[in-house]
């Protein structure tokens, strides 16, 4: 068998994610777009209150709201345009326009929810909940991609990995709901080893891959202040008014591969080893505090976000591809804890139409213009969603209620200058180049759920 060793080992790396796939992204649908369509709608300033399933991700204990079943499918496709314009430098590669990526996120979205009251011996409502997303409209269970650049790469948007949660709400006392979920990413690991010569002609293989689930929690309760203190038909100042908190612990998608090859006469026992240890899609902790106001036709929330990204530059520390602690370097990769406010009203037009709007505004928790290397771009934007929902409680073909949505979203980003280090550069230590980030994001969902 004639195979380079670097070509058994770029092999391996491909079984170990499935399907390798260029500008993967660190990012996740719930962070960086929003799950459902009532979510992209909302710049997921009502994400906090909502009982579907996307619930899941957000704030659990909303699966508890409406005592319903549900089943919902959907699709989403986020657009980029992420620009990177030269403005000079020492050795500025020539770029082929300023559009640096263009490559889609295209979502498959499926989810359920149910009562597992009738599994007990109590009365007490539980309910069960799952969210599962799967990029490239469910053909790509796992896209990633970790590696360096000499022209940049956007943090932050591109494919998406597996979006898998598993979460469960109930009643904790009259108004209040509380719910946990298990967010799931999953963990990948190669081990190899071969016999080779000079030539690349390997013998005596070994080959081991494995990947296991990596389970992280978020927490939510939700408070609806007119059941909790005001009596069963009273007209009193609560009503109308809730009030939601949910943490969402820190998670990722990392792969590790181990390999090594022995050349008789060149490279005896035990080989030359070669280690690779990356990780892609993180979430940090966030923290998430929201508040909610029902009035007639209209319902507002406002909802303030906390995101410790400081906590990715200890990740980075072991990863073999995006490492920057080395000192007296220039250009280290830094990030910074962020606060994301968002706001979002729906008016409900009859008994089957409603409309959604929200606004955000996020800053870049990339700290450092610089980056030696991995040169990551990333930039302060606005988030603007719009969208529609249809709901019809009697059909002449489906025997339960069914529910249609579809939202649009768009993303500003902000410019912003970086310095591109190349240590491959004939003028390194200095910047080969200076660039300025910006771009746009254009985001279409749609999706059909079943009531029972």
């Amino acid at each position: 068998m004639t195979v380079s060793f670097s070509g058994r080992v770029a092999a391996v790396v491909g079984g170990v994610l499935v399907q390798s796939v260029a500008l993967a992204s660190m990012g996740n649908i719930g962070t960086t777009y929003g799950v459902l369509p009532s979510d992209i709608a909302s710049a997921q300033a009502l994400s906090l209150f909502n009982d579907q399933v996307s619930a899941t991700y957000y704030n659990p204990a909303a699966l508890a709201k409406d005592p319903r079943g549900e089943l919902t499918a959907g699709l989403m496709h986020a657009e980029h345009e992420l620009r990177a314009s030269s403005l000079g430098g020492a050795d500025a590669p020539i770029r082929n326009g300023d559009v640096l990526q263009d490559s889609p996120s295209q979502h498959m979205l499926l989810g359920m929810k149910t009562d597992l009251t009738s599994l007990t011996q109590y009365n007490h409502p539980i309910y069960f909940g799952l969210m599962l997303g799967v990029e490239k409209y469910g053909e790509e269970m796992l896209a990633f991609d970790s590696s360096t650049s000499q022209q940049g790469q956007y943090f932050e948007y591109g494919r998406q990995p597996l979006f898998l949660n598993l979460g469960g709400a109930t009643q904790l006392w009259r108004g209040i709901d509380v719910g946990a979920t298990a967010r799931i990413t999953l963990h990948a690991a190669a081990d190899l080893s071969a016999t080779t010569d000079l030539a690349g002609n390997t013998q005596y293989e070994e080959l081991d891959v494995s990947a296991k689930p990596s389970i992280r929690p978020i927490f939510g309760i939700n408070m609806d202040w007119g059941e909790t203190f005001c009596g069963e038909g009273d007209d009193c100042w609560f009503n109308g008014l809730e009030t939601a908190f949910s943490y969402r612990g820190y998670s990722n998608t990392k792969t590790e591969v181990n390999a090594n090859a022995v050349i008789p006469g060149v490279i005896p026992n035990p080989g030359l080893m070669l280690n690779i240890n990356t990780l892609d899609s993180y979430q940090p902790n966030i923290l998430a505090g929201g508040v909610q106001y029902q009035s007639g036709r209209w319902r507002t929330g406002v909802t303030i976000e906390w995101q410790e990204w400081s906590a990715l530059e200890e990740e980075f520390e072991n990863d073999t591809i995006k490492d920057q602690t080395v000192s007296g370097q220039p250009g280290q990769l830094t990030f910074q804890d962020v606060i994301i406010p968002r706001i979002g009203t729906q008016f409900r037009l009859n008994e089957n139409f409603s409309f959604t709007g929200g606004v955000a505004y996020s800053e870049s928790p990339l700290e450092s213009n610089a980056s030696v290397d991995v040169n990551y771009l990333d930039t302060d934007k606005w988030i603007i969603g719009l969208g529609v929902t249809a709901e019809y409680k009697k059909t002449r073909i489906l025997a339960f209620p069914v529910r249609f949505d579809l939202a649009y979203q768009h993303q500003i980003l902000e410019d912003r200058t970086f310095d591109i280090y190349d240590t491959q550069s004939a003028v390194y230590p200095q910047p080969s180049e200076q660039v300025e980030a910006s771009g746009e994001v254009n985001v279409i969902s749609g999706s059909i759920t079943l009531k029972f």
